[in-house]
C-alpha cells in the first residue's frame, strides 16, 4: 500500500519550494519590462535621469533575480529526488521544454543581465538598451517553456502511452508547444508578472511622494508605473477569463470545483459570487450568485449546461472501472500474451488507464476490486472545494482591487496630479504586497486543483513520488524553509535598505535641486 504520509510530506514540501520561488519571479517578470521601457525613454529623450531610473530600478531588480534563481534551481532537483516515479514516466514529454528554457531562455537571460549591470560605460545606448529589452524577453521565454511543460501536466496533449516501456512518450511536438492550457497560462502568468513590477515601482514611487524627496525621479516612476500596469491589470483580467473558459473546456473538475458546483445547471449557469462550500453533505451555504454568469464564463454561451460535481462522480466512476480493466489488460500483455484481441480491447480503454490507478491508493490487487474501493477511489477524484473556491476568489477580488489602483493612478497622472492626495499614496503603499497574494492564491487555484493528478487524468500524484522516508522528507522540509526563509529575510533587508537610500544615492545631491523646485511648484499649484 501506498505511505499517504511519504506522499502528502512530498507535495508539502514541492508546493513549499514553488511558493518560496514564485515570490521571486512575477517581480522578475514585471521589472525587467519596465526597466526596457525606462532605457528606451532615456534613449529617445536623452535625459539622464530615465538613465538613473533604469539603474536605481535595475539594482533592485539585480537582487530580486539572484534569489529567484537560487531558489529556482532546487525545484529542478525535486522531481529527481521526490518525484522520481514521475520523471520516469513523463521525462521524455516533462523535460524537453525544460531543456530548451535552460538553453534557449534561462543561459540567454543569465548572461544578458551581466551585460546590463557592467556594461554602461562599454557599451553604446543602442547596444545597452538591445541588452536590456533582450534580457526581459529572456525572462518572459523562461517563463514560456516552464508553463508550457506545467500546462502540459494540466492537459497532457501530443502524447501516447507505451505499454512495451511503461512510459509516456512524446508523439507531437507541435500539440505541446500550442496547448491551449499553456499558451492561455502563459499570458495570464506574465501578465500577472507585469502588475506585481509595476505595483512595486508604484508604491516605493508613492514613498518617495509621501517623504518629499526624490519628487522628478519618483513622479516619472509612477507615471510609467502606472500607465504599464493598468495595461497588465487589464490583461490579467481578460486572459483570466479565457482560463477560465479553457478550464471548463478541459479540466471539468477543477471548474466544478473553483464555483463549487456540486449539480449540474442546467442553462444559463449562475456564478457563486460568495458562499461557504460544505463538502460533507455537498452543498455551498449562504450562497450569493449572479445568474448566467457561470455560462458566459465556462462555455461562453447561455445555452449550454455546466457539469456538477454530481455527474463528474458518475462519469468517473465509470472510467476507473474502465481503467481497471486497462490495468488488467495491460498485466496480461507484459506476462507475454500475443492475444490480438487482448491488445484490441486495451486499445479501447487505454484511455482510461490512469483512472484505474487511483484505486492503487486503496489495494494492491488490481484482480479483486471491490466495489467499496472503487467508491474510495470516485471521492479521491475529486479535490477538496474550499481551498480552491477561496482562493479563486481572493484572487479575483484583488485583481480588480489592482485595476482600480492603477486606473486611479493613471487618471492622476493624466491631470497632472502625481502626489496631491496623500491618502491614496498611503493607500498605494500598503498594497505593495496585494499582487504576490492575488499570484499565490492563483498558483493555489492551478496546482491544488488538479489533485489527484500529477498528470491529468494519466498519472495520479499518489503513485508519482519516490520511496523515500519520513524523517528524510521533514530534514529537507526544515532545511528548505530555514534557508529559504533567510533567502526571504535578506531580499526584504537589502529591498528596503536601497529603496530607503533611493536614487540619490546614485548621485549625491543631484535631486535636491529639482526636490525644492519640485516643491515650490507644488505650493504654487
Amino acid at each position: 500500500m501506498i505511505n499517504e504520509t511519504v506522499v502528502d510530506l512530498s507535495r508539502f514540501q514541492f508546493a513549499l519550494t514553488a511558493l518560496y520561488h514564485f515570490l521571486f519571479i512575477p517581480l522578475t517578470l514585471g521589472l525587467s519590462f519596465i526597466l526596457a521601457i525606462m532605457e528606451s525613454v532615456y534613449v529617445i529623450t536623452g535625459k539622464q535621469i530615465y538613465k538613473d531610473m533604469v539603474k536605481f530600478w535595475g539594482k533592485l531588480f539585480g537582487i530580486n533575480f539572484a534569489l529567484g534563481v537560487s531558489t529556482g534551481l532546487t525545484m529542478e532537483f525535486q522531481f529527481g529526488t521526490n518525484w522520481s516515479y514521475f520523471s520516469h514516466y513523463v521525462g521524455d514529454i516533462f523535460g524537453a521544454p525544460l531543456a530548451i528554457e535552460g538553453l534557449m531562455a534561462f543561459f540567454l537571460e543569465s548572461t544578458l543581465v551581466g551585460l546590463f549591470f557592467f556594461g554602461w560605460d562599454r557599451l553604446s545606448k543602442a547596444k545597452h538598451l538591445a541588452v536590456t529589452w533582450l534580457v526581459a524577453f529572456g525572462s518572459n521565454m523562461s517563463a514560456l517553456w516552464i508553463l508550457i511543460a506545467n500546462g502540459w501536466m494540466q492537459n497532457p496533449v501530443g502524447s501516447e502511452f507505451n505499454y512495451e516501456t511503461m512510459r509516456m512518450e512524446l508523439v507531437d511536438f507541435g500539440a505541446l508547444l500550442f496547448n491551449p492550457v499553456a499558451q492561455v497560462k502563459f499570458v495570464h502568468t506574465v501578465s500577472a508578472g507585469y502588475c506585481t513590477g509595476a505595483m512595486f515601482v508604484l508604491a516605493i514611487s508613492s514613498y518617495y511622494l509621501l517623504k518629499g524627496r526624490d519628487l522628478a525621479f519618483a513622479r516619472r516612476s509612477f507615471a510609467i508605473a502606472s500607465a504599464f500596469g493598468l495595461a497588465a491589470t487589464l490583461s490579467v483580467i481578460l486572459l483570466g477569463d479565457e482560463s477560465g473558459y479553457e478550464i471548463g473546456d478541459v479540466q471539468k473538475v477543477k471548474m466544478a470545483a473553483i464555483e463549487a458546483e456540486w449539480d449540474t445547471q442546467q442553462a444559463p449557469a449562475d456564478f457563486t459570487l460568495i458562499g461557504f462550500p460544505n463538502q460533507d453533505i455537498e452543498e455551498t451555504e449562504y450562497a450569493i450568485k449572479i445568474p448566467g454568469a457561470l455560462g458566459l464564463i465556462a462555455t461562453r454561451s447561455l445555452d449550454k449546461e455546466v457539469t456538477g460535481i454530481d455527474q463528474l462522480k458518475v462519469q468517473n466512476r465509470q472510467r476507473i472501472i474502465n481503467g481497471i480493466y486497462a490495468n488488467q489488460l495491460l498485466q496480461q500483455m507484459r506476462d507475454g500474451s500475443t492475444d490480438p484481441q487482448v491488445k484490441a480491447n486495451f486499445e479501447k480503454v487505454k484511455g482510461d488507464l490512469g483512472y484505474g490507478l487511483l484505486v492503487k491508493t486503496f489495494t494492491d490487487d488490481m484482480n479483486n476490486v471491490t466495489s467499496s474501493q472503487i467508491d474510495q477511489a470516485v471521492e479521491y477524484s475529486i479535490p477538496h472545494v474550499a481551498p480552491i473556491f477561496f482562493s479563486f476568489r481572493i484572487m479575483v477580488g484583488l485583481g480588480f482591487f489592482m485595476l482600480l489602483i492603477f486606473a486611479a493612478a493613471f487618471y492622476q497622472n493624466a491631470r497632472r496630479r502625481i502626489g496631491q492626495s496623500r491618502w491614496f499614496l498611503k493607500v498605494i503603499l500598503f498594497s505593495l504586497p496585494v499582487p504576490w497574494i492575488a499570484c499565490e492564491a492563483g498558483w493555489m487555484v492551478a496546482e491544488y486543483g488538479r489533485q489527484p493528478w500529477a498528470i491529468g487524468e494519466i498519472l495520479p500524484v499518489n503513485l508519482a513520488a519516490s520511496g523515500l522516508t519520513e524523517g528524510e522528507l521533514w530534514t529537507t522540509i526544515i532545511g528548505i524553509t530555514l534557508l529559504y526563509t533567510a533567502f526571504l529575510i535578506a531580499e526584504m533587508y537589502l529591498m528596503i535598505r536601497f529603496s530607503k537610500q533611493g536614487p540619490s544615492s546614485l548621485h549625491t545631491g543631484r535631486y535636491a535641486l529639482e526636490n525644492e523646485t519640485d516643491q515650490i511648484k507644488s505650493q504654487e499649484i
